[in-house]
């Protein structure tokens, strides 16, 4: 089926000119359309485009380890995991296939796992920036932190750089290591990370997956566990340490006594509950405590125990069964002249310390003499080296020490710029500082008489972290800070959710999403607040009703609260102070304010005097008008009060319906019918009752028309068939004898009519017969014509062709009209 416009296009005639013209005007307005609606098309996909590019880089600022942060969510009402939840569940599922579901030894690695999508929760601690899933980076064995691999390059070829400038007389020629910049485990120069791994090692530059860990190959891990125990990690592939082993083993217990049973081999140690029973070191108690590992612990009882010497006996601990007195041992020499001196020891006293050859006090003579007898000195100079190292004691032989070197020496200072001759056991320092610059390249040395070898900075290093919140505590060093050690919680507005980040990352870190519901307390007059998430700032307007009682009736308002409205003041806030009359103050002030009860819009159904019951407003319920006509019945009972509806004082000998003293008075004449043939009005004024007798005089002629009567109002009177009109007066005698004369003569006229009729439907039915006739014998012959009865036309047929003509051209002028109209419009 073609469209309407189409089909009037086809025709004959002029018709069809005006059809094609039409449709050519039609498709070029469509095409002129589908034109501009391309080229909009268009201009909202790039608008589109440009919005979304700024409000990424706006969104920047907030940088994330997972660009995904609102796909991520978790959805509460159904129960189900996001996007983020299906992930971790994928990445843990060989784990908890081993455990049969229990997941609580992999809250430190879920952990891990949850940082890595959270928002700001991994940060390279070296440039103090987010770590996104498109970046390279490098992961400490140590403490399992993440750095970007070209901060982690810089920072190991600094470090050891720094080690050999100050500790390599060959610079450079050593291979130092260099340490984590957060748990100091040392790693070799050839451990610096060169290529970007995935955590498991096993992929090298592994592709950004949006379904996948980031920076994960999303291959099982495969690491050995710590401490090993022979498995390896069934995780996929995932950063922090690997979660204890989930299988299976058959072990006994530690003191193993009991049969072995199947354990966890993550925690396969176990203790069957007996107790020990071994043999202490004491060699006479035995162990009490229950089955345990390893060495038992020392014997906690007391005995008699003799000392080294055997000469005091003493209660002690069994655990410590070797002490010593503090007699001296006292026992005769084999010299037989002196005794030991020893304090109390075990086994033989030893020989005599004054047996055989002994020297004199210089060490030049020996000689032999008997115990007993002391070694003299031998006169000569005792030439001993001194304390100086330079000179000998020029004394004799003596016993005892040397005495200091008194001997003047030309010495030089410290630091070799002065000399001066002096003792020599004295030391010569000058009052010269060194102005060296110390390790550190910042402070110098100012050491008095320095010998060049200035000592390390002792001095605190001071300097602002990375985090611009704390100072270095380091010893004053040369090259970068090592970054701030200090972690920041950054917390929910009511506190319960928090986030761990590093210290500096606070401000540009956004808050964790909280699950709890706001506590702040009501601000306005109901008791509790409407349920909404924990949030920062003010809360958003109470949305619950006012149920507050209103002060003219008994209902509740139903409003919304409207104790916090937030109203435009006329006074201006002048944040900053203007920089010339060029600025304009901007602000406009608000303050919230109370706002009173709106009127009470309950509908009350009221009475409404005599009218009907009407539901109105409550705070306007009492006396009032309802705009229509009062409608009571005035004192002349045909009339009623036409004003708008009004009070009207009650009257209890008046009924309800009647007007009162306030309802207006009836002004107008006497309206009721007059008699038949009186053609004069009432002349009383509206009035009850029935109209007296009209006594208007008039002028009547007499029937031979030369005498003129005045005589009270006459009566005319006319037959039922109209035809006959009589004058009277209102006897009603003439009345009835002209009713009777018309009443015969109107039956004579309507018999004369009948009989007309009649003879009109015979001269028909007679006509009809004729054609009838006419046309059976047309039949007989076959050779004759048919005889047409010639039918006169009715005015339609007659003039059907001069009408239908110009009242199409009109139709056909006016669509095209309304076409051409609408054509331009939509081109326009």
């Amino acid at each position: 089926m073609e469209p309407a416009w189409r089909q009037q296009g086809r025709g004959r005639g002029r018709g069809q000119g005006r059809g094609q013209v039409l449709c050519v005007l039609l498709i070029k307005a469509v095409n002129a359309f589908s034109v501009v609606a391309s080229s909009q098309s268009r201009f909202d996909e790039i608008r589109k485009t440009n919005q979304a590019a700024a409000q990424r880089l706006a969104e920047n600022q907030y940088s994330s380890s997972s660009e995904e942060d609102e796909d991520d969510e978790e959805v509460e009402d159904g129960g189900t995991l996001g996007k983020r939840g299906r992930i971790l569940e994928s990445t843990l599922t060989t784990y908890t296939n081993q455990t049969g579901g229990d997941v609580s030894e992999l809250e430190r690695t879920r952990q891990y796992l949850n940082e890595a999508f959270q928002s700001g929760a991994i940060t390279c601690l070296i440039c103090i920036a987010s770590v996104k899933r498109t970046q390279a980076v490098w992961s400490c064995v140590g403490c399992y932190c993440i750095f970007h691999i070209p901060c982690i390059q810089k920072w190991a070829k600094d470090s050891i750089f720094l080690v050999s400038s100050v500790t390599d007389e060959d610079f450079g020629k050593k291979d130092h290591p260099w340490p984590c910049p957060k748990c100091r485990h040392e790693y070799s120069p050839q451990q610096t990370p060169c290529r970007y791994h995935c955590y498991c090692g096993k992929e090298v530059d592994p592709a950004p997956d949006p379904w996948l860990l980031p920076h994960s190959c999303g291959q099982v891990c495969d690491r050995e566990f710590k401490p090993s125990c022979g498995h390896r990690c069934l995780l996929l592939c995932h950063p922090g340490p690997c979660p204890p082993c989930p299988k299976m083993v058959s072990v006994s217990c530690v003191c193993g006594k009991a049969v072995p049973v199947p354990r966890r081999c993550s925690n396969k140690a176990w203790t069957c509950g007996k107790v020990c029973s071994r043999k202490l070191p004491c060699r006479i108690h035995t162990c009490t405590h229950t089955c345990h590992a390893g060495v038992c612990e020392p014997c906690p009882r007391v005995s008699v125990q003799k000392c080294v010497c055997g000469r005091s006996s003493a209660e002690r601990q069994c655990a410590s069964p070797v002490w010593h007195c503090d007699q001296v041992c006292g026992r005769p020499l084999p010299c037989g002249n002196h005794t030991c001196e020893r304090v109390c020891h075990a086994g033989v006293c030893g020989e005599c310390p004054r047996a055989g050859n002994r020297t004199c006090p210089c060490g030049k003579s020996k000689c032999a003499l008997p115990c007993t007898a002391d070694v003299p000195t031998c006169g000569d100079t005792c030439d001993k080296k001194l304390e100086c190292g330079l000179h000998t004691c020029s004394m004799r032989c003596h016993k005892g020490p040397c005495e200091t070197c008194r001997e003047e020496v030309e010495k030089q200072c410290r630091c070799g710029r002065y000399s001066k001759r002096m003792p020599c056991h004295k030391e010569y320092l000058c009052e010269s500082k060194c102005n060296q610059t110390r390790s550190c390249s910042r402070h110098q040395c100012r050491r008095k008489c320095c010998p060049g070898n200035c000592p390390p900075c002792d001095l605190n290093c001071g300097r602002s972290l990375g985090c611009r919140n704390h100072k270095c505590p380091s010893v004053c060093h040369q090259g970068s800070c090592y970054p701030c050690p200090e972690v920041v919680q950054v917390k929910c507005a009511c506190g319960k959710t928090s986030l761990t980040v590093p210290c500096g990352r606070e401000k540009s870190t956004k808050p964790p999403r909280c699950r709890e519901l706001c506590s702040k307390p009501s601000s306005c007059h109901h008791p509790t607040r409407e349920h909404h998430r924990c949030h920062f700032g003010p809360c958003p307007g109470c949305k619950q009703v006012c149920k507050l009682p209103l002060p003219c009736c008994a209902h509740l308002c139903p409003a919304p609260c409207h104790d916090q409205v937030l109203l435009k003041t006329n006074q201006q806030v002048r944040n900053v102070p203007l920089a010339g009359p060029w600025e304009q103050p901007s602000t406009p002030a608000f303050e919230c304010k109370a706002l009173p009860c709106p009127p009470c819009q309950v509908p009350i159904p009221t009475y409404v005097d005599t009218h009907c019951v009407s539901p109105i407003p409550c705070h306007t319920r009492g006396p009032f008008s309802c705009g229509r006509p009062c409608g009571r019945a005035l004192t002349c009972s045909n009339h009623s009060c036409s004003l708008m509806c009004h009070s009207v004082t009650p009257d209890p000998k008046r009924e309800k319906t009647e007007a009162g003293k306030e309802c207006e008075q009836c002004e107008e004449g006497c309206s009721k019918p007059r008699p038949p043939g009186c053609p004069h009005p009432c002349s009383l004024p509206c009035h009850r009752g029935d109209c007296p007798p009209c006594t208007q005089m008039i002028r009547q002629r007499c029937h031979c028309k030369i005498t003129n009567l005045y005589i009270e109002c006459l009566v005319k009177v006319k037959c039922p068939c109209k035809r006959i009109k009589k004058v009277h007066t209102l006897d009603t005698s003439h009345v009835f004898v002209c009713v009777c004369v018309c009443v015969c003569l109107c039956v004579k006229a309507r018999e004369a009519e009948e009989r007309a009729v009649k003879e009109e439907e015979i001269k028909k039915q007679q006509a009809e017969l004729e054609a009838f006739e006419k046309r059976q014998k047309g039949k007989r012959k076959k050779n004759r014509r048919n005889t047409e009865v010639e039918v006169e036309e009715g005015l339609w047929l007659k003039y059907k062709k001069y009408l239908l003509v110009p009242v199409c051209g009109v139709l056909l002028a006016v669509s095209t009209f309304y076409l051409l109209c609408d054509w331009s419009a939509r081109r326009y």
